[in-house]
């Protein structure tokens, strides 16, 4: 099986906060919002407040609006944004692993024909977190707690963050745009 991250390695941006821009162009509601989400962003920057409390911030523009609606809008208009290397050596077996919130990356799994995601769990009404952000070690532990015999062949991200999913992997690879690079050995140990 072949596991990769989703925004900025399959997907060319980062769809939650596409997401959020692409609501706020239509929801006056939304606009609203995004001086105080935009404080919020600040603050995490500098460390006065954690990134769940950032995101939880973000997330409460899903309060305003219609989210299965709009999420069905948006991956219409933005499911051009998956890259076309990723297009081209898709597998029915992969798995996409994100910190992005599950109700947004399956709209996208769904059109894509994919079958295997963790995602986020993020309540699409609230905007609240009810399990943890799925990002780093939580990556891995929710990969051994649902499939515990999986084995990566390769693993795909654009950070170095996801280093535990990349240790698992026989192969793995840094995407930087639509560059494959191998993974660096230092961030392997």
């Amino acid at each position: 099986m072949n596991v990769y991250d989703f925004d900025k390695t399959i997907y060319d941006g980062d769809s939650t906060f596409d997401f959020l821009m692409f609501c706020a162009k239509k929801n006056k509601a939304v606009r609203k919002m995004l001086p105080g989400i935009a404080l919020r962003g600040v603050l995490f920057l500098l460390g006065i407040i954690k990134k769940q409390d950032f995101k939880e911030k973000m997330f409460s523009f899903l309060t305003v609006i219609d989210v299965d609606k709009e999420v069905k809008k948006f991956w219409r208009l933005n499911i051009g944004n998956v890259k076309i290397w990723y297009a081209m050596q898709q597998k029915e077996d992969d798995m996409v692993i994100s910190a992005s919130p599950e109700f947004l990356v399956q709209g996208a799994m769904n059109l894509l024909n994919i079958k295997y995601m963790m995602a986020s769990p993020v309540d699409k009404n609230t905007g609240k977190y009810y399990g943890k952000n799925c990002h780093g070690e939580e990556k891995v532990a929710r990969l051994r707690e649902r499939y515990p015999d999986a084995v990566i062949d390769e693993f795909y991200s654009d950070s170095y963050s996801d280093s535990p999913l990349a240790r698992l992997a026989k192969k793995a690879y840094l995407v930087k745009g639509d560059k494959l690079l191998p993974w660096s050995r230092r961030k392997l140990k």
